[in-house]
């Protein structure tokens, strides 16, 4: 539980509201730690205190509200972002844009403003629903619209992480830049967003496959993803020619999952023309940029994207198909860390000595 901003979480006992009928308890058997949890513990993404963050959560459903039938007690499923699946944007099929993604997912309530959890000593309020999970706990209420189920073969307790970070760089190549075989990208940041990107760019062919950090580590593990080349930009003082020199006139795609002005002008100067770059790396709702219009001319595209514009029914299911069959193998970012040492996984990813980390439940 998260009591005050840049604080440690502490372990607490709280108890579970009751199910509403579209409602689903998952027992928690696993739970990524995403970037995003991050901001909302240093307090860029402001919430009401006290919390329970995580919302990268995979487990076994527990029991369902009345109204659901897309899942049953004993399915194993993965839980994804909150969306209405109501609105003109999920009817369309682009959930990650849903109108009503932020008190969704972002202000500790229900739509009717009541909470899912309470202080078990003294019965205060405590703000759950983080993307409609808080999955941070052992046990969690989802909402069948971003309840996934899944097979039962694979280890559900590491799956959770292919409900945000790993969906938001895969879906990102295959859904937005929509990278085909014998196209060239780039990808800036190798993180757990950026190496699912690498996988997911492998897996339908790209080439050349250019992926950029500072971490040696890091480049390494692309390289073994299927990475072709590799650039630390502390090494090359013009990134941008070196990597053009590669694939003349440019890359089909790149991709930014770092945030800060001068890669996202990287990512549209290492495009040829037409070309098309995304941008995952979240530094702040303001955070200014400068580019040049020449970057965007003859047909070259800047997109901002969420949760590589998914449909988790869709992609997650996909992405466990790939694994299974060889094409997309996750679990090589995945390192374990039991429930109670949770602030040390924090600090794991945060020090970027560990990919993915992801807490366990026994």
């Amino acid at each position: 539980m998260l009591r005050e901003i840049d604080q440690p979480l502490s372990i607490e006992e709280v108890e579970l509201d009751e199910l509403q009928d579209d409602e689903v308890l998952v027992e928690i058997k696993g739970a990524g730690i995403c970037h995003t949890d991050m901001t909302a513990i240093d307090g860029t993404v402001p919430l009401p205190l006290p919390t329970v963050l995580g919302h990268e959560g995979s487990g076994v459903v527990a029991a369902v509200g009345a109204a659901v039938t897309s899942v049953a007690p004993g399915d194993h499923v993965v839980l994804s972002f909150g969306h209405c699946g109501e609105c003109r944007i999920c009817s369309a099929g682009r959930p990650a844009y849903c109108e009503l993604f932020a008190p969704l997912n972002y202000f500790g309530t229900r739509l009717d403003g009541s909470v899912t959890l309470h202080g078990h000593d003294h019965g205060e309020d405590v703000h759950g629903n983080w993307f409609q999970q808080s999955s941070f706990a052992s046990r969690a209420i989802a909402k069948a619209t971003n309840t996934v189920k899944v097979p039962d073969d694979v280890p559900i307790e590491l799956l959770g992480p292919l409900g945000c970070g790993i969906q938001t760089g895969a879906g990102t190549v295959l859904n937005v830049l929509r990278a085909r075989e014998g196209e060239g990208i780039a990808i800036f940041g190798l993180g757990g967003v950026g190496l699912a990107a690498v996988m997911a760019a492998k897996a339908v062919g790209c080439a050349p496959i250019v992926a950029v950090d500072t971490n040696p580590e890091r480049l390494a593990l692309a390289t073994e993803l299927g990475a072709t080349d590799v650039f630390d930009p502390a090494r090359h003082r013009d990134l941008v020619w070196d990597v053009m020199q590669i694939a003349a006139p440019g890359l089909d795609h790149a991709f930014d999952t770092v945030g800060t002005g001068p890669v996202v002008r990287q990512c549209l100067e290492v495009l040829r023309s037409p070309g098309h770059a995304a941008t995952v790396g979240f530094q702040g709702l303001e955070n200014e940029i400068t580019i040049d219009q020449g970057h965007l001319m003859l047909g070259r595209t800047l997109s901002g994207v969420i949760e590589g514009d998914s449909d988790p029914q869709q992609l997650i299911p996909e992405l466990i198909a790939m694994h299974r069959a060889g094409r997309f193998p996750f679990d090589r970012l995945i390192e374990t860390f039991p429930f109670e040492r949770i602030n040390d996984a924090l600090a794991a990813s945060t020090a970027g000595r560990v990919v993915k980390p992801v807490v366990v439940f026994a």
